[in-house]
């Protein structure tokens, strides 16, 4: 009889502990959430900037050269307005697409705005703004360092 008691203390305290702790999380996996083909929303991404006349769309693969993408998209857009709605575009494409997570900088009226889609990152820039980062400058194949140390 006295081990019947020393459990339930021992169950008492335990529900205790977990009902102080809160409610239990359930671990998310990402393999839960299914990935999109980057080719897919790369497509995505450029039919809504050509349909919203954006130009200049340049693509620069980062694969091998930067962990925080696979791919950089660079357009120029004329005004404030245009370059909003192309990122506002883009987003909603992209959602439409699979993609649960589009990350938006500076698009309250901004000479620069930045979609980070995960594996895709969109800058759209106007030409003052794109000439003065130069971006395509910075990630040139040419001046990657391809020599071993």
């Amino acid at each position: 009889m006295a081990t019947t008691d020393a459990r339930q203390v021992a169950d008492k305290t335990s529900r205790k502990k977990r009902v102080s702790a809160g409610p239990e999380k359930k671990a998310r996996s990402r393999s839960a959430v299914p990935e999109v083909d980057t080719n897919i929303l790369m497509d995505v991404i450029r039919e809504s900037l050509m349909a919203d006349k954006a130009e200049d769309i340049t693509v620069i693969n980062l694969i091998g050269r930067a962990s925080f993408a696979d791919k950089m998209v660079i357009a120029t857009g004329l005004a404030d307005r245009q370059i909003a709605a192309m990122a506002e575009h883009i987003e909603k494409k992209l959602k439409e697409a699979g993609v649960k997570r589009v990350w938006i900088e500076g698009e309250g009226g901004s000479d620069w705005v930045l979609l980070d889609a995960g594996d895709i990152v969109v800058h759209l820039f106007k030409t003052e703004a794109r000439q003065h980062y130069a971006l395509e400058k910075m990630w040139a194949p040419e001046l990657d360092d391809d020599t071993e140390n």
